[in-house]
């Protein structure tokens, strides 16, 4: 068992019947009274983000897991499916597991946290950045703005991006998976 001292960044813990990661922490000895931890923690089960101050030395419990690459298959109903690349065995996600799912296509690799002690799966985490080709576009008209205007767009995933004027069906767009931003055009 571990004690609040030994936090660190990407450490996962059990709190209150959930499992949380460990996104920012820091150490605070104030001048008058005892020592404390402050965290930010994000639950790898349902990608809640909770603020969390610990006493020093308080004992937490941590959590073994191991994260693996797997390639999305395909979506049904209830969830997404994922093959590992290793021995090809199949992996079953329910919808709630996973952020920004809506970005995700076919083939893509996707990591996989696991825990440790019987394999069962966590959570997965999208790449930050994906390429999606836009399937439709809405006509922008030059000339109608004097700023950077933006325009709607469905990507080949069938999610809605805001794009620029210039960007027509069939480009390529690289899209920020965490907010489902454009980034750029790729070629």
């Amino acid at each position: 068992m571990a004690t609040s001292n030994d936090i660190k960044k990407g450490m996962c813990i059990e709190f209150s019947n959930d499992i949380f990661k460990i996104i920012e922490f820091m150490h605070v000895k104030p001048g008058k009274g005892p020592a404390f931890v402050r965290t930010k923690m994000k639950s790898v089960t349902n990608g809640k983000v909770l603020d969390n101050t610990f006493s020093a030395g308080h004992k937490i419990d941590e959590v073994k897991v191991i994260t693996r690459k797997f390639q999305y298959l395909y979506e049904d109903d209830n969830g997404f499916h994922f093959m590992n690349n290793d021995d090809f065995s199949q992996i079953y996600l329910d919808k709630n597991m996973i952020e920004n799912s809506q970005f995700m296509k076919a083939g893509e690799e996707v990591t996989i946290i696991l825990k440790d002690s019987d394999e069962s799966p966590l959570s997965a985490e999208i790449p930050p950045t994906v390429y999606l080709e836009v399937i439709e576009a809405d006509p922008g008209v030059k000339g109608n703005t004097a700023t950077n205007a933006l325009k709607n767009s469905i990507v080949e995933t069938g999610a809605r991006v805001m794009v620029p004027l210039f960007i027509e069906a069939g480009d390529k767009i690289k899209v920020n998976t965490e907010d489902g931003s454009y980034l750029e055009r790729v070629k």
